[in-house]
C-alpha cells in the first residue's frame, strides 16, 4: 500500500513539474523573411541577328545636258519590294540608358518605274538589290523593353536603265552604281529570354543624288547600238520597316535587392 501511495504522488509531481518547464523554455527567436529580388534585365553585350521586312526607294529622274543643266523633268516611281539580311552589334548599358554600334547588311529586291514625262515613248526603271547601313544607337531601357534612336551612313546597290513603253524592251545599258548616304532610324525592342530578344524598326535613308549616262543598246526603237542615249540626275531616298530577332552574350539578368 505504501509503494502504491508512493508512486501515485510521484506521478503527480511529475505531472505539475512539466509545465512548470515548458514555460521555463526559452522562445524561438524571430527570423526575419528573406529580401525579395527583382530580375533586372542587362542590355549589355555583342549581339547578332536577322532581319526581314519591306522597303520602297523613291526614285526621281531629270533629263540634264552632258554638263548636268537641268532640260526637263521625267517623274518619279517608288521602287518597292522585300528584303532580309542580318546584324551584328554591341551595347552598353549605364543605368536606364543603352548606347550602341551596329553593321547591317541585307539583300533586297525593290524594283519600279514609270513613263517618262519629257519621253513619253520611254520608260525609266530603276532597281535596289542591296544595302547596308552603319549607325550609333541611343536608347532608353524600361528593363526589358528598350526604345532606341540610330543614325548614320548608308550605303545602296542600284540598277538603272530604260525600255520602251510599247513592248517593255529595254533600250539603254544597265547603270550599276553604289550610292553612299544618311540613315536615321527608331525601334522597339522587346527581350522575351535572357539573351533574345525582338525588335520592329524603321529606317529613312538619304542617298545623294548622281547622274549618269545612257548608251543605246541597239534594241527597238532606242537607235544605233552605242550611241548616245541621255544623261539623268536621278534622286533617291529609302523607307525601310524592318522585324529582326537578335542574341546578344553577357549577363542577361541581374538580382537586384
Amino acid at each position: 500500500m505504501k509503494k502504491f501511495l508512493l508512486g501515485t504522488v510521484g506521478l503527480v509531481a511529475l505531472g505539475m513539474a512539466a509545465p512548470a518547464s515548458a514555460a521555463d523554455m526559452a522562445a524561438r527567436p524571430y527570423t526575419k523573411a528573406p529580401a525579395m529580388i527583382a530580375a533586372v534585365y542587362d542590355w549589355s553585350g555583342f549581339y547578332v541577328g536577322v532581319n526581314g521586312g519591306w522597303g520602297s526607294s523613291r526614285k526621281s529622274w531629270d533629263f540634264v545636258t552632258p554638263a548636268g543643266v537641268f532640260v526637263a523633268g521625267e517623274g518619279s516611281h517608288d521602287a518597292t519590294g522585300g528584303t532580309v539580311g542580318g546584324q551584328i552589334g554591341y551595347r552598353w548599358q549605364a543605368s536606364q540608358w543603352v548606347f550602341g554600334l551596329e553593321a547591317q547588311g541585307n539583300w533586297a529586291d525593290f524594283h519600279g518605274r514609270n513613263q517618262s514625262l519629257a519621253f513619253p515613248a520611254f520608260g525609266n526603271d530603276t532597281r535596289v538589290d542591296a544595302f547596308g547601313l552603319f549607325t550609333g544607337q541611343v536608347g532608353y531601357a524600361f528593363n526589358n523593353a528598350l526604345f532606341y534612336v540610330k543614325g548614320g551612313a548608308a550605303v545602296t546597290s542600284d540598277r538603272y536603265r530604260s525600255y520602251l513603253v510599247a513592248n517593255n524592251a529595254i533600250v539603254t545599258n544597265n547603270v550599276d552604281d553604289t550610292r553612299w548616304g544618311g540613315v536615321v532610324g527608331v525601334g522597339l525592342e522587346y527581350g522575351f529570354a535572357p539573351n533574345w530578344s525582338f525588335a520592329i524598326e524603321y529606317d529613312h535613308m538619304f542617298m545623294q543624288d548622281r547622274t549618269y549616262t545612257f548608251v543605246n543598246n541597239g534594241n527597238g526603237g532606242g537607235g544605233a547600238a552605242g550611241v548616245l542615249y541621255g544623261t539623268d540626275r536621278i534622286r533617291q531616298d529609302v523607307d525601310l520597316v524592318t522585324a529582326r530577332i537578335n542574341y546578344r552574350w553577357g549577363g542577361p539578368v541581374v538580382a537586384k535587392y
